[in-house]
C-alpha cells in the first residue's frame, strides 16, 4: 500500500529566525583583498549580512512557497517535500523537475507558472528537494546517490498516479534524470537536460584514441576541476569537516553557497549577478533553517562512488533533449553526449547559465515545451 501524501506547510519558528539574525550580528570578519579572487567578496558578503539581519523577510519566502501546493511523503525511509502543481492544458504531460547543488526547489519557482499555464504543451509539475536538500529531512545512513534518488522519484511518480512521465533536470538533477532513464526507460516520455553531469564518461573499446576535440574538452574540464572544483573536492573527500563552521555560521553557509551563484552563473558584458538580493538569501535561509548543508554537501561522496562512467551497452534510449546555456560549467562535444545518449535536441541558448531556471526561466521553459511538444 503506498504512504500517505500529506499536505505540508513552510513554517520557521521565531526563534529560529532571532538566532539567525544575532549570529549575523556577531559574525567575527577575516581580513580579505578586494573582488573575488581569492573566493567571495568580503564587501559583497558584508553588505548582503547586514541586508540578512535587518531587512530580509523570509516569511515573504514562505508565503510564496505556501501558494503552491505542497506535500510530504515517506519512501524508503525517506521522507520527500515536493511541489505538486496542475496544468492548465487540454492534456498535461507529468513532468519531473529536479535541481542540483547549492540550488533548492525554490529554483523553480520562476519556471512552474510558464509549464502550468494553458497552452498546446502544458505540464503537471512535481517539484521534489532531494533527500537532506531543504525541507526534505535526511535519510537512515549516510544518504543516497543520485541513483538512490531516482528509484525514489519513479516511486513517487507512480504514488501520484503517473505511470509515464517526463524528467528534466540540471546539476544533480541531471544525473537523476539520467539514472532515470537509464533503469526506467519504459516510463520515461523523454529526458531534458541543461546539464551533462560532470562524471559522464561515454563507452569506448580499450585502445581507441580520443577525437581532438574530445581530447580539447578533457583538458578543458581539468583545468576548470583545478581553479574552481576545490568544493567538490571537499564534498566528495571530508564533507562533514567543513559542514561544522557552515552550519554554525550563517555568514560562512552564505559565502560558501554565494560564490557559486556569482562564478556560475550569467553575468553579462556588466558583471551583475542575475539574482537579486532575496533570491539569493531565500535560498541560502533554506540550508540555514532546515541545518541540510551537511547532508546536501555529502551527496558528493556518494555519487563519486557511482560515477556515470558508461560501460558496454550502457546507452539512455528515450529522447533526449539539451538545452546549452553560454555559461555552464564545462559540457562535453555533442558528439560525445550522443554516444551515451539518444540526443534528438541540442539547442544553443542566448544567454543564461548554470542556474538555468532561475536565471533564464522563460528559455528553458520553452526549450521543454518544444522538445515534448515534437515528442506528441
Amino acid at each position: 500500500m503506498p504512504p500517505p501524501v500529506n499536505a505540508f506547510t513552510a513554517h520557521t519558528p521565531p526563534a529560529v529566525l532571532d538566532d539567525l539574525r544575532a549570529r549575523l550580528r556577531q559574525t567575527r570578519w577575516p581580513a580579505a583583498p578586494a573582488g573575488w579572487e581569492y573566493g567571495t567578496s568580503r564587501a559583497f558578503l558584508q553588505e548582503l549580512a547586514a541586508y540578512w539581519a535587518d531587512g530580509f523577510d523570509w516569511r515573504r519566502v514562505e508565503a510564496e512557497t505556501n501558494a503552491y501546493p505542497n506535500f510530504t511523503t515517506e519512501i524508503d525511509g525517506h521522507r520527500i517535500h515536493f511541489l505538486h502543481v496542475r496544468g492548465r492544458g487540454p492534456h498535461p504531460v507529468p513532468l519531473l523537475l529536479t535541481h542540483g547543488w547549492p540550488g533548492s526547489f525554490l529554483e523553480m519557482l520562476k519556471i512552474i507558472p510558464l509549464l502550468t499555464a494553458a497552452g498546446p504543451v502544458s505540464f503537471d509539475v512535481v517539484v521534489p528537494s532531494l533527500p537532506g536538500f531543504g525541507y526534505s529531512a535526511p535519510g537512515p545512513g549516510p544518504g543516497p546517490d543520485s541513483l538512490a534518488v531516482a528509484h525514489l522519484w519513479h516511486r513517487l511518480m507512480q504514488h501520484l498516479g503517473y505511470e509515464r512521465y517526463g524528467a528534466q533536470g540540471g546539476d544533480i538533477g541531471a544525473g537523476v534524470g539520467t539514472w532515470l532513464a537509464l533503469t526506467y526507460p519504459a516510463h520515461l516520455i523523454g529526458l531534458h537536460l541543461n546539464y551533462i553531469p560532470g562524471s559522464y564518461a561515454p563507452y569506448r573499446p580499450p585502445g581507441k584514441a580520443l577525437p581532438p576535440e574530445s581530447a580539447a574538452y578533457q583538458q578543458t574540464k581539468q583545468a576548470w576541476a583545478a581553479r574552481e572544483g576545490a568544493y567538490a573536492a571537499l564534498h566528495g573527500t571530508k564533507p562533514l569537516t567543513a559542514a561544522y563552521g557552515l552550519n554554525d555560521s550563517p555568514a560562512g553557509l552564505c559565502a560558501w553557497i554565494v560564490e557559486k551563484f556569482h562564478g556560475w552563473s550569467d553575468r553579462g558584458a556588466a558583471q551583475r549577478l542575475p539574482f537579486t538580493r532575496d533570491e539569493l538569501l531565500a535560498n541560502v535561509t533554506l540550508y540555514w533553517v532546515t541545518q541540510t548543508i551537511y547532508s546536501s554537501m555529502a551527496m558528493y561522496k556518494e555519487n563519486a562512488r557511482r560515477p556515470l562512467a558508461f560501460g558496454p551497452g550502457d546507452y539512455v534510449r528515450v529522447p533526449v533533449a539539451f538545452a546549452q546555456f553560454p555559461q555552464e560549467l564545462p559540457t562535453p562535444p555533442r558528439a560525445d553526449v550522443q554516444l551515451g545518449y539518444n540526443l534528438q535536441r541540442w539547442t544553443p541558448m542566448a544567454a543564461g547559465g548554470h542556474f538555468a531556471a532561475a536565471e533564464q526561466p522563460a528559455l528553458l521553459a520553452g526549450d521543454v515545451q518544444a522538445f515534448f511538444g515534437a515528442l506528441g
